[in-house]
């Protein structure tokens, strides 16, 4: 059996392996049309590539008619049968040549059309996820969403290599040969094609068995998967070696991968099981054709050429019979791999920048919120139902965190918010920053409005320090240049000075070169919080917001954090989340939020003299800090500080 036989055989196996799921899936309108978009600055590619492809095709049917012709100049005799062998032997050897030209072509320019579209979709797609809000990331599975990335990607790309290729190829050999074979002998063709029945019947059956085995295999290596990323981070490693279960966490992925095992010697052998009954068939059709075509030349009715010429032609029919007999499928498993990658690229990002924004001032340190109202995007506005591994997402629209929430941070003024967890301080911190929009009323920085004003210039002018500040698995200078990637050492180092991390960094064997690990774990938490401090000195922004930036520090760490916070603020306006009360002691206004709503307002003074919820805050935190009575039971509090200093000119 030829090559070609070989790869339809698999091609076909691949097809009744995915056939349930494909077939059953509905592709979303207009994705052919953008299929053809995307594969628009291919095209003189793709019809040079299609091109090699017919030749190629021609060549495998004219090799086997011309192998009949020596056979016949061979058993013909005469004085011209030695000349002619010699020219049809030569002109074999030419059509070799010329196909493994042809082969290398193709594979040239599949390649170029592949990786090319690969490129195309993973950047459109990367730079797309970017933009979604912040929800679609709490909600999405990473995995799924990866996937995307990648298996589906080349799943696409299949649709203009392997799957249009063998498409193309499969139909124009199958014509070709059929045509030339039934001129030969209708009788012995005929004959020939008795037996494939008797293989596409019991193939897919094994497809059907192969179908549900890969299934279990894929879902298996996705939960092994999952294992390893969760145990093998540095927060799941820690954990397992804290709880001391590093036997029973092996017994557990040791009895998932020991299915996996006996799942693979199962698809080996039903996959060994299909390819041997390919060759069995297409042998025994070879037999048949021997047999009938031999007592046919044997009684004058053809010659012994066109029986050679029939059994070589047989090997190259019953490849494309059997791929095109599942075409539907490769061409659907193309078609839904690239509805897949749509599917993402429709999600509707969060935030847009409009046409005709416009730069917040330079140096703007006001901050003003107007009959703010806020609630988060229900999870069928943000995400998908395959991402997220549900069968449906919810559509219920989500309860407001903000409910006309007023007021404004004037350049020299400290304003703090204050109140229990879920009161929509960090929501309120992002609205400035525009990680969200609001859902009515508005956020002004500056005095223009966030929703009008360029993305570039709003993160320009606020900088955000957050309670768990990431850094990246790259060096200290890598992470710092995120915030000006053409800072130069110099600048690195006032920055790090500033921030009150210079002197350790400059102790470290590789000083700026050195890798900060995954999320920093190779520093402390103050270590890590005052590598993030510099990173915001380095990009000098004129507002920072310090969302909870000392939770969870001890106090010496929490001591020279406050330091580098200190440098921080300077010239700046800044919005503090914090837990303790001091920072708020001497802010010109405290804003007290609960439940979405600002309740107080005033100084320190006037709120403890109230007794309002501000005042049972301030007594329960003076309390507990004293030992005079339990925790405060209603609920975790935070803090939130908003000193704001005027910008020099």
């Amino acid at each position: 059996m030829g090559p070609s036989t070989s790869m339809s055989s698999w091609t076909m196996l691949r097809s009744i392996q995915n056939s349930d799921s494909v077939t059953k899936h509905r592709l979303t309108r207009g994705t052919t049309r953008r299929i053809l978009h995307f594969a628009r600055p291919y095209r003189r590619d793709i019809v040079v590539f299609l091109i090699t492809v017919v030749l190629d095709a021609c060549i495998g049917v004219a090799t086997p008619l011309l192998a009949g012709h020596v056979v016949n100049a061979i058993t013909g005799g005469g004085s011209g049968a030695a000349a002619l062998v010699i020219r049809l032997a030569l002109a074999i050897a030419i059509l070799a040549v010329v196909d493994a030209f042809l082969s290398l072509a193709q594979r040239w320019y599949s390649a170029r059309i592949g990786e090319g579209i690969i490129l195309d979709l993973r950047t459109r797609v990367y730079d797309h996820v970017q933009r979604m809000p912040l929800q679609f990331f709490t909600r999405t599975q990473t995995g799924a969403l990866v996937s995307r990335l990648n298996n589906d990607v080349m799943g696409a790309q299949r649709a203009f290599t392997s799957t249009l290729s063998g498409v193309v190829s499969n139909v124009i050999q199958l014509v070709l040969t059929a045509a030339v074979m039934f001129s030969l002998s209708w009788q012995i063709t005929a004959l020939s094609l008795v037996l494939l029945p008797i293989f596409i019947i019991p193939a897919r059956r094994v497809g059907r068995r192969l179908a549900e085995i890969t299934r279990e295999s894929y879902n298996l290596d996705a939960k092994m998967n999952a294992t390893m990323t969760e145990r093998f981070n540095v927060s799941g490693a820690l954990l397992v070696k804290l709880f001391g279960r590093p036997d029973s966490e092996a017994q557990h992925f040791s009895s998932r991968a020991e299915r996996v095992r006996d799942i693979g010697v199962q698809q080996a052998m039903f996959s060994r099981t299909f390819f041997v009954a390919m060759l069995l068939v297409a042998s025994l059709a070879q037999a048949l054709t021997y047999g009938l075509g031999g007592w046919l030349a044997v009684t004058g009715s053809v010659t012994a050429g066109t029986v050679v010429t029939l059994a070589l032609l047989l090997t190259r029919l019953y490849g494309p019979l059997t791929a095109l007999s599942n075409v539907r499928v490769d061409v659907m498993s193309a078609l839904v791999s690239f509805d897949r990658v749509f599917e993402v690229l429709d999600l509707k990002p969060g935030i847009e920048e409009k046409p005709d924004a416009v730069d917040v001032p330079a140096g703007a340190g006001r901050v003003e919120f107007r009959d703010v109202e806020f609630r988060y995007p229900a999870a069928s506005e943000v995400s998908l139902a395959t991402l997220e591994d549900v069968a449906t997402l919810d559509r219920t629209e989500t309860a407001p965190v903000l409910k006309g929430v007023d007021f404004v941070v004037e350049p020299g003024q400290m304003v703090a918010l204050v109140g229990p967890s879920g009161a929509g301080k960090s929501t309120t911190s992002m609205l400035v920053s525009r990680v969200y929009d609001v859902t009515g009323g508005a956020v002004l920085v500056g005095g223009v409005d966030v929703r009008d004003a360029t993305l570039g210039s709003l993160r320009d002018t606020i900088g955000v320090v957050t309670q768990d500040s990431h850094l990246f698995h790259e060096t200290i200078a890598e992470n710092l240049r995120y915030a000006k990637p053409d800072a130069t050492e110099e600048e690195m180092w006032a920055a790090l000075e500033g921030a009150q991390v210079g002197d350790l960094v400059r102790g470290l064997p590789d000083k700026l070169d050195t890798v900060v690990g995954e999320r920093g774990y190779r520093f402390s938490g103050g270590e890590k919080q005052r590598i993030a401090i510099a990173r915001l000195l380095l990009k000098h922004p004129s507002i920072v917001i310090l969302d909870e930036a000392t939770a969870h520090l001890d106090s010496e760490s929490e001591a020279a954090v406050q330091r580098a916070l200190s440098a921080a603020l300077a010239g700046r306006t800044a919005l503090v989340i914090a837990h303790r009360l001091s920072t708020v002691r001497d802010a010109d206004q405290i804003l007290v939020l609960d439940e979405g709503r600002i309740v107080e307002r005033g100084r320190h003074e006037e709120l403890v003299a109230a007794g309002g919820l501000y005042a049972e805050l301030y007594r329960t935190q003076f309390a507990v800090a004293s030992g005079e009575a339990p925790p405060y039971e209603q609920g975790d509090v935070e803090v939130v500080t908003v000193p704001a200093v005027s910008i020099e000119p």
